[in-house]
């Protein structure tokens, strides 16, 4: 039993995929997905998926609570794991431009039990972080509907009942209780939006996400410009704030505020998800990752430092710290002058480029979701409904549809922050099996053509593991019961279903 567990799938890189030819998206010799994506859409799907809730929403609270101005660190030390990572994740999307992202690598190096445990800290990557980001999104919707009512004196906001979740956690974190309010309707209203456009087909919705990533680069980009003038260098003093207990500040909360900010990474690996649908994967999938990636780091490290130079740190911890921020700096220029009007119009564009962002996360990650399932699917892991592609469309609609309906379920009744540290952790453990599985298959099967190959891989695949797996620990002390919990569920489901409906083993019998 032990050796079936461990069974990997047999293993050819796929042929030099010209542009506009269709490869089979399996392996097998079956035509699915359509491959329509360039590299500059790929580039551009990464964007999509990283710059959203780690700039609106993220660095604020880890500021506040964790690093003060060596937020900057903090970032610098995610984005290193993520691109020892990203490296590795670069050779395997090349090789083996498929839809699986990390599972499908793992089952071709680790074997069968290790790729669905990978598979099944993915849903939590994909599936939990889109909803919780759809929850980021309804607070900067209901902060525009705010505007438009004071803007036209009618009162069109959200009651509290339709805008914000009827269930949380406790202050344990342990146990669910009521809040007295109905659903977060534009929560659910932004999943099935966008659930619809990804059923609709690939094309669609990498052509939506470019248009709403070149918004919100703009937008931040002329934030920054815009508040260069009114940075205080004083603000940055210290520069790391003296420990006061536990993660707060000092050395140790720039540690626990890399593992909170590395959520406003893990879209960078949805790229790879996307690879069987890319024209020239052999070519464009290690621009997409590493391209991505490198300009993502860019504006966190850029906005992070804007943000804690314009405010106080301490002031940050708000749902919304870049309109926080500017908010704190129009309080300090006269009101009625030129710069007072340029900052408040910079404010309503933050506000809608947030949504823009946001939104483009949300779209990427359910875009990355189906497609993990249409790949657990194809192998027997999971019920063959959720292999079953649009005719039309090309896309995985079956999987679309349910993995829309519960992101809308946990959007509209959860508001889901707790569970950021979750899948923190379930992206570090997929990341970290993807740097060991790029070694294994180096020593297994060196004959292997690569089309991009990682540099210095015995330096850098070990501690591209060792990084992530040293950040993984620092939310694992703290969240370990759900983390668990989640893969017994995970095993309980490989057990019943996918140990005994495997494809492999059925066709090694």
């Amino acid at each position: 039993m032990t050796k079936g567990l461990f069974a990997t799938h047999g293993i050819e890189a796929m042929p030099h995929v010209d542009a506009g030819e269709p490869v089979e998206g399996s392996g097998t010799g079956e035509v699915t997905l359509k491959r329509a994506l360039t590299a500059r859409h790929l580039v551009m799907l990464g964007i999509g998926a990283v710059i959203g809730a780690g700039i609106f929403v993220l660095t604020g609270t880890a500021a506040a609570q964790f690093a003060g101005p060596a937020l900057v660190i903090s970032f610098l030390m995610a984005g290193f794991a993520c691109a020892l990572a990203g490296l590795c994740y670069a050779e395997f999307a090349a090789m083996l431009p498929v839809s699986g992202s990390a599972y499908s690598y793992s089952y071709a190096t680790l074997g069968e039990v290790v790729a669905w445990f990978v598979g099944w800290n993915l849903v939590l990557e994909y599936l939990f972080a889109a909803s919780t980001v759809a929850v980021g999104w309804s607070g900067y919707f209901n902060e525009m509907l705010r505007m438009i009512s004071a803007w036209i004196g009618v009162d069109v906001s959200l009651p509290a009942a339709l805008a914000s979740a009827p269930l949380t956690f406790d202050a344990s974190g342990h146990h669910i209780i009521a809040t007295g309010t109905l659903i977060n309707l534009p929560a659910v209203a932004i999943v099935a939006a966008i659930s619809w456009l990804c059923y609709r087909g690939i094309t669609q919705s990498a052509t939506v996400n470019a248009i709403i990533v070149a918004i919100k680069v703009i937008v931040i980009l002329l934030f920054l410009a815009v508040t260069f003038h009114y940075l205080n260098p004083d603000l940055w003093h210290p520069f790391i704030p003296e420990n006061e207990g536990g993660a707060k500040y000092g050395w140790s909360g720039v540690i626990r505020a890399a593992t909170l900010v590395f959520f406003a990474y893990i879209g960078f690996d949805a790229v790879s998800t996307a690879a069987g649908e890319a024209k020239n994967p052999q070519r464009d999938m290690p621009i997409g990752i590493l391209g991505s990636l490198a300009i993502c780091t860019l504006l966190y490290i850029a906005m992070s430092a804007a943000l804690t130079g314009l405010a106080p740190y301490t002031e940050l911890n708000t749902p919304e710290p870049v309109a926080t921020a500017l908010n704190y700096v129009l309080g300090n220029v006269p009101a009625g002058s030129s710069a007072s009007h340029i900052l408040g119009t910079l404010k309503i564009l933050v506000v809608f480029a947030a949504l823009a962002g946001l939104s483009s996360v949300v779209l990427v990650m359910l875009m990355g979701q189906p497609r993990i399932f249409y790949s657990m699917s194809r192998d027997g892991l999971l019920p063959p409904l959720l292999g079953k592609v649009h005719k039309k469309h090309r896309t995985p609609y079956v999987g679309t549809v349910i993995v829309g309906v519960i992101a809308s379920v946990l959007a509209g009744l959860f508001p889901v922050d707790v569970l950021g540290d979750l899948v923190s952790m379930g992206t570090l453990l997929a990341f970290t099996t993807v740097c060991i599985g790029v070694l294994v298959l180096r020593h297994t099967r060196p004959d292997l053509p690569r089309a991009f190959r990682v540099p210095f891989v015995w330096v850098v695949c070990p501690l591209g593991a060792a990084a992530c797996l040293f950040l993984f620990w620092q939310a694992f002390v703290v969240r370990w019961w759900l983390i668990l919990g989640w893969t017994a569920i995970g095993f309980l489901i490989y057990g019943f279903y996918g140990y005994r409906n495997s494809k492999l083993r059925q066709n090694a019998h």
